[in-house]
């Protein structure tokens, strides 16, 4: 981490107060929120431990400030290039890369180091992923730890044409394929089976009180019911399979949005979550629960075109997914601010409307939260850390301030 950069709070509003020396753009991480929003998964979680979604936070300094609260344990990763380097940081001695790698020098580099060996798992599905792992590191090579992912997305309809509500990750559906993956997993030198990973996006990642889509909401709230307790039977059956073939060290499950359904799943021994941390929009379509916005940008004014518009540079942060208008940022303070129809966030400016406009001046900023909670990171070099109670912020980089970039 840098230095910390200290300031006394000498507005009404901390915020503005202790970012007042910063020039937009740059982003704040509002740590009472942060740590409020942390113990709040914590309680939804009812005992589980939580594993930290790094892809969520792409940043080292907020990786360890919630590694260090009581309730979590270990990094879910998004690379294993990603998990390679900060297990050379001393981030954790526990990594899960949660999605498959074709990375060839990733993967050799993972083979070549023992300590890396002992403390990453990679995640499998296929026949495929062992031959090309052996393809690259040649015979004979040494014991890669291993996670079999199941897919566990809903299907309404168990006959006929397959309707999937939920990601496309994993082929392995049925408790006997998984099990039958799992001893050919078995058989194969190399290889260490040491995880089951299971992603429920149609809950976790899914929003159920859509703002102004009443009877979206109500399809959403039946299908997640299903889907949860259609999931519960069948991922309980494919782990007692699994289990009776060799012992497992861990079952993945969840996310921000489905912590207490997963949580009742007996068959689960720990949960994932990360963009709860940060209270990103897509968060605020849930009923139960609500994070604390604690990751914020602020842009400058650089011009007012007409009446009721005020102008901002840069802005174009949009999230990935389905590109949908939720997918945008949104304008956060001052309140009474929204984009417009016609150019939404841009690349290198941002129009906003509304009856505060007229009371912005060139330079004044306007504060915005991102759709998502990691992709903010791959922006902007570095997060600044605000500290209200201490009167103090503190420039930390991100991913991206460290000169990594993990696609």
């Amino acid at each position: 981490m840098s230095g910390i950069m200290s300031s006394h709070v000498t507005r009404q509003d901390p915020l503005e107060a202790l970012t007042a020396h910063l020039d937009p753009p740059f982003a704040a991480v509002d740590l009472a929120a942060f740590d409020a929003n942390a113990r709040d998964l914590v309680r939804r979680a009812n005992g589980l431990p939580i594993r930290v979604a790094s892809k969520s936070l792409r940043c080292r300094a907020l990786l360890q400030r919630a590694l260090a609260r009581p309730g979590y344990r270990g990094v879910m990763c998004y690379s294993l290039a990603e998990a390679l380097w900060l297990h050379g940081t001393g981030i954790s001695d526990d990594l899960l890369v949660a999605y498959p790698s074709a990375d060839r020098a990733a993967l050799r580099a993972l083979a070549a180091d023992e300590a890396a060996r002992e403390h990453i798992t990679i995640t499998i599905d296929s026949a495929g992923h062992l031959d090309f792992i052996d393809a690259t590191l040649g015979a004979g090579h040494r014991t890669i730890r291993v996670c079999v992912e199941l897919d566990v997305s809903w299907r309404p309809l168990p006959y006929g044409p397959v309707v999937q509500i939920g990601t496309w990750r994993s082929p392995l559906r049925a408790p006997a394929e998984a099990a039958l993956f799992a001893e050919t997993v078995l058989r194969r030198p190399g290889f260490s089976l040491v995880g089951v990973l299971g992603y429920e996006g149609q809950i976790a990642g899914l929003g159920d009180a859509p703002p102004g889509h009443p009877v979206r909401a109500r399809f959403i709230r039946a299908m997640q019911s299903r889907s949860s307790a259609e999931l519960r039977e069948r991922r309980a059956e494919t782990v007692r399979r699994i289990q009776a073939l060799t012992p497992l060290e861990f079952v993945n499950g969840g996310g921000t949005g489905s912590l207490e359904s997963t949580a009742a799943d007996s068959s689960v021994t720990e949960l994932a979550a990360g963009s709860g941390l940060v209270g990103p929009t897509l968060f605020d379509a849930y009923r139960r629960f609500h994070p604390k916005p604690a990751l914020m940008f602020a842009l400058p004014v650089v011009r007012r075109p007409a009446p009721g518009v005020a102008t901002l540079y840069s802005g174009g942060y949009v999230a990935s997914g389905t590109g949908t208008p939720d997918r945008l940022p949104k304008p956060f303070r001052p309140v009474g601010l929204k984009l417009t129809k016609v150019e939404g966030a841009g690349e290198v400016q941002t129009p906003v409307t509304g009856d505060a406009a007229d009371r912005l001046s060139i330079g004044d900023r306007v504060w915005l939260r991102h759709a998502k909670g990691g992709e903010l990171a791959e922006r902007l070099t570095e997060y600044h850390l605000i500290n209200e109670e201490e009167g103090t912020t503190e420039s930390v980089p991100t991913y991206r301030g460290e000169g990594h970039c993990f696609g």
